[in-house]
This record gives structure tokens, sequence and C-alpha cells, in this order.
């Protein structure tokens, strides 16, 4: 199909709240995308992915968001995952839309096209109807929250009309409802902190310690530290992207799905840090998975008799290096979001440990109580955590977690909290 120039006046950063901004490298929307933003009346901006980084200072003003990830390179995979980050930390709902199909599918918002769209590369395709609820519940969540009235995906019309009467006897539900949602959500939040280790592998060289702080009842981030033979420890922090139930549930998901050894012939054989997030992202893009279907991952092997530590990520801040009398370090090393393209590469690195030295891997949430970064990246601590990273591994995390309990951050920044820190004693 034929693809019609955009008006002007969408070509543009928004300046008002704008319901849905439109990313893309190719300079236009898809005809049958703009055809439906302007019968549902909603406001739109197309904005080039390389001015992101203006779009930034703008997020306020984004109701939710659309990315054309069709025809990426490797590279510009690294920059989508960052925009997707930024996108949820914000709380505002991400649809990605990878390939277009030709294959006839029935709209009942618009006239028979021949062109659907993709959420996934290894996703059905769905319709422009599927499409517009998707872009309705993510409106209706963010609206809620500027207390802006939305449209319902379902017309008032067909929506049954409640009469006062009846007030008393909805309160009375709902009270009863809510009630029983808060415990079912207790219980979750029981059953996933069940899927964490019990025991750590404790050794006289090696001493481990953990924080897990979930903003709700369930949380978003899962860890696991793993002896898995004498002489090898895998350990790693996943952060799905997003909050509340759908968030935990992936993290599940995760946890069956992240294999850090594979058996062939009575054989067992250790994965390197690049085969296990690898393996779990193509897990993750071929599951089909719906709503919150990205996470971000940092995964370390240790070798406790070289003290050889070999890492890779997927989108995850960067691990910490602390060593006596120095700044901590940021061990840098590229990988993209987990579940958004199958074929992304994750390389890995090796760093040698000494005595005394500690490595800390932590989730995003923990970021506002660790440091702060600028535009260009860089990354500045705060004295207060600089002050507890002298101190034992354990002793550290105890302290972290006392500072998150006393230091004001803005509410808007408050995530889940996951860290894990190990020490090499002798």
């Amino acid at each position: 199909m034929m693809e019609l120039p955009l008006l002007a006046s969408h070509m543009q950063l928004p300046r008002n709240f704008t319901d849905l901004v439109f990313l893309t490298n190719k300079g236009h929307m898809p005809a049958e995308i703009r055809k439906l933003l302007r019968q549902k009346r909603l406001s739109y901006s197309v904005v080039p992915l390389s001015n992101f980084s203006e779009l930034r200072k703008r997020t306020h003003l984004i109701g939710t968001a659309i990315i054309d990830a069709q025809d990426l390179g490797a590279l510009e995979h690294q920059k989508v995952g960052r925009v997707i980050q930024t996108l949820e930390q914000q709380s505002i709902g991400v649809i990605m839309l990878t390939h277009r199909i030709e294959t006839p599918i029935k709209s009942f918002s618009l006239s028979p096209s021949k062109t659907s769209f993709s959420m996934s590369e290894t996703t059905d395709s769905i319709s422009i109807d599927d499409l517009w609820v998707q872009i309705s519940v993510n409106l209706a969540y963010r609206k809620k929250s500027y207390g802006i009235l939305s449209r319902p995906v379902v017309p008032a019309s067909k929506m049954e009309k409640t009469g006062t009467n009846k007030l008393a006897e909805q309160l009375q539900m709902t009270g009863a409802l809510v009630e029983n949602l808060t415990e079912q959500l207790k219980l979750a939040g029981q059953v996933q902190r069940d899927f964490l280790p019990s025991q750590l592998p404790n050794t006289d060289r090696v001493q481990w310690a953990t924080t897990f702080l979930p903003a709700e009842w369930v949380s978003g981030d899962i860890y696991s530290i793993i002896q898995l033979d004498d002489t090898h420890v895998g350990f790693y922090i996943v952060d799905a992207v997003g909050h509340g139930m759908p968030a935990a549930l992936l993290t599940i998901f995760v946890k069956q799905a992240l294999y850090m050894r594979e058996t062939d012939n009575d054989m067992t054989r250790i994965l390197s840090p690049s085969e296990v997030i690898s393996q779990l992202n193509v897990k993750m893009a071929r599951a089909k998975l719906s709503g919150y279907q990205f996470a971000t991952c940092c995964y370390c092997l240790l070798n406790t008799e070289t003290m050889e530590l070999t890492y890779a990520r997927a989108g995850h801040p960067y691990p910490l290096h602390v060593r006596a009398g120095q700044r901590p370090e940021q061990l840098e090393i590229r990988g993209s979001l987990l579940g958004v393209f199958e074929q992304s590469e994750y390389p890995e690195k090796s760093v040698q440990l000494e005595a005394g030295d500690k490595i800390v891997l932590y989730s995003d949430g923990a970021e506002p109580f660790i440091g702060t970064a600028d535009d260009k990246y860089d990354f500045d601590y705060f004295d207060e955590f600089l002050g507890i990273t002298r101190l034992p591994a354990v002793d550290m995390m105890d302290s972290f977690t006392a500072l998150t309990k006393t230091k004001e951050i803005d509410p808007g920044s408050f995530d889940d909290i996951t860290m894990v820190s190990m020490e090499v004693t002798d």
C-alpha cells in the first residue's frame, strides 16, 4: 500500500499532551494507523528515533508510543532498547511494530485491508482493531494517572447502565473485591519469594549478600545465585519492564527459561554468559508473550578457583566492580533488551578479581540511591553510596537497605529494588 506524506504539523516534538507518539526512522506513519488515529480523534506526532534525546525532556506530554522497529540494524537495536526503558520508566506503554504482513485481515473499525501489523517478529499478526485495543488500554492507564478522562474501548451505548439505587451494593462488592485481590497479591508475592535462593553459596574465599525490596506486593525483579559445579557459580538479576502482576508473571517465566548449564550424554557443560542470555532472549521472543514481554538481565559466571568473572548483559545497568581505595567501576558491555529482537547478539567480557574486590549487580530501581547519569550517560555516584561500598558485602547490603528507607527520592522514581553483591575475602 502506498504511503501518503504526513502533514508537517505532525512531524515535530509534542508541545502539549499528545495521545500517541510514533517513533520511526522512515519519516512517515503507515496510512492505516494514521487513518485509525484520525477516526478515533486522537492527537499524534511522528518523531524520528534519532531525535529521541530531545523527546526525553517531554515524556510527561506522551500518552502512549508506537516504535516502528522494522529493518533496524544491530546498533539501532541498542537504541530501541534504551528508548523502551526510558518510556516504561515513565509509565508510558510501548507498542512494538517489527514488520508488516501482506495477508487479508478483516477490520471492523476500518475498511478491510491487506496489511496487518505484527507486535513482534515471532507473534501472530494483529489487525487494526487489535492495535486500537492496545492503544486504548495504554491511554486509559496513562490518562488516569493524569486525571484526564479517556474514551472507553466499548461504546457507551453498549455499556450497562446502573441505577443509583445499586450504588451501595456496588460499593460493598468493590470493597470485598479489593480485599480479596489484596490477599491474592500477598500470596502471589510469597510464592514469588519462594523462587529466590534460600541459601547462598558462601565459602572461605567468597561471601554473598542480597537485597530484595518489591515496590508492591509482587516484584518485576528476580535473582538467583547457583553453585554450578565445584569451581563455578552463576548469578544474575532479571528486571521485567513494567510493574505489578504482569511483570511478576514474566519473572517466573524467566526463572524457568534461563539455563546456566546443559547435559548431553551424561556430560554437563557450563554455559557461557553470552550463551545464557542469547538462549533466554530467543525463548522470550518466540514465546508470543502479551503485554510486558521485555526484560533486562545481567548474568555473571564466577570461577571460584581462578577468581575470573565473566559477564554479559541485556539492557541492564552495568555491574559494578568495587576495589579498595578506588571508585566503583562500571563494567561496560553492550547488549539490548530481552524479548525484542530474536537475532540480538550478547557479547561477554572477563575481569580478574583480587582479594577485597566486590561485584555488585542491581536493578534500575536502585539507581536513585546509587547515583545519577547525565545526558551523555556518564555516571556520578552519591557520597552516601560511596561510603557504604567500603563495608563488607553483608554490611553493605544492610546499609543500602537502610539508605532506601531514609533517603528521599522523587515518588515517580520508586521501583522494585534488587541487589546482589559478592566479595572476594581471601
